[in-house]
């Protein structure tokens, strides 16, 4: 089992990564648990729950541990305030208490739904994230970012909410459909760009054994985007600096999720799309030159296919200055220069960005 350290001022905590992790789940809660006698409330979603809800309970009985199994859907529809509210009157009705754990057992969408309720519900209680998709792994659990998404945009709605730790089992990546498994590879191949150049190298060299699902090359990408995200995050809690750079791909991603209805294309196939897109306006403001912006782009490519958008121009690029990203309505792009460092650009021509979303729309 290998341990990476998100290192923070106040209440930092560890991403546990290990094949056979959820056996032993029960012991890690127990050590997360606020006092003796706690309650465990797990939020998860029907698949999930199908899969392996089982494993982690047997873990759980075997600690001896109270808990409570709450379901909601998964996918971005899901990802509503609705949903929250729902699963914060269940909690209530099972007598649920402030010194109860929280756990998010699922992909990104189920992280972020519970993340959210579990700091707001009675002003906050603890949480521990069980990652069970490879963007949620290598991504979403990480960080502490919680929230829901409005129809005008993209997690508008939200919190900082650090975890007490993370448990990252890639075992439980073998029943993840196959379109879900390739959205998440995108997020790996972003950390490359944005931070760690042998990473990128390394899907580039292993599409065909990571598409394939080799067990050493999953674990290898899950263990260098983990350690790039827990650096980054380290470095910059909130996002008022630094952590800006893990944007890379998600100004347009969110943009063209908000666009379709977040019914149409997944989490991850957006950010594919926003990492070309982004790549293409690097290459045209002279940010990065032709051949990292071509590398990128066959780098997405390779772990495609990628869903056509088919959606105005417009309805994309109106979404543009309301996303949480852009201050004043001025957006700030985070913009390749070549494998492995990215930039924070801001004043982009509207026409440049308009020229590269309606490729991607007519895609």
């Amino acid at each position: 089992m290998k341990r990476i350290r998100v290192k923070l001022k106040q209440n930092g905590y560890e991403v546990l990564i290990g094949r056979g992790l959820l056996r032993g789940a029960g012991r890690e809660l127990r050590r997360n648990l606020p006092s003796t006698g706690s309650k465990i409330v797990i939020v998860t979603s029907p698949t999930i729950r199908h899969h392996w809800s089982s494993r982690l309970e047997q873990s759980l009985q075997r600690e001896k541990l109270q808990y409570q199994v709450l379901e909601m859907n998964d996918g971005e529809p899901a990802k509503r305030l609705q949903t929250v509210e729902q699963l914060a009157e269940q909690m209530v009705a099972a007598g649920t208490d402030r010194r109860a754990l929280h756990v998010a057992f699922g992909g990104g969408v189920v992280g972020g739904c519970a993340g959210f309720l579990a700091s707001i519900f009675m002003r906050g209680i603890p949480v521990v994230q069980i990652p069970t998709t490879v963007l949620a792994q290598v991504d979403a659990s990480i960080g502490g970012k919680t929230g829901v998404n409005l129809r005008s945009g993209k997690n508008l709605v939200g919190t900082f909410h650090q975890p007490k730790s993370v448990l990252v089992d890639p075992e439980l990546l073998e029943t993840l459909e196959e379109r879900e498994f390739r959205a998440g590879l995108f997020e790996s191949l972003k950390c490359g760009v944005i931070r760690d150049r042998k990473l990128f190298d390394f899907m580039e060299r292993q599409a065909e054994k990571i598409r394939g699902r080799d067990s050493a090359a999953i674990e290898r990408i899950i263990l260098d985007s983990v350690r790039v995200k827990a650096a980054v995050v380290s470095a910059d809690e909130r996002e008022s600096g630094p952590r800006r750079i893990l944007n890379f791909g998600h100004t347009i991603g969110h943009a063209l999720e908000a666009a379709t209805g977040y019914d149409r294309i997944l989490h991850g196939e957006a950010v594919a799309w926003g990492m070309m897109a982004a790549a293409s306006i690097a290459e045209e403001i002279g940010t990065c030159d032709r051949e990292t912006a071509e590398r990128i782009r066959a780098a997405v490519e390779t772990y495609g296919p990628l869903p056509s958008i088919r959606v105005e121009t417009r309805e994309v690029t109106s979404r543009l200055t309301s996303d949480k990203k852009a201050i004043a309505g001025d957006i700030h792009w985070v913009l390749p220069r070549k494998i492995g460092k990215v930039k924070i650009v801001s004043g982009v021509s509207s026409t440049v960005v308009e020229r590269v979303v309606e490729r991607i729309c007519n895609c």
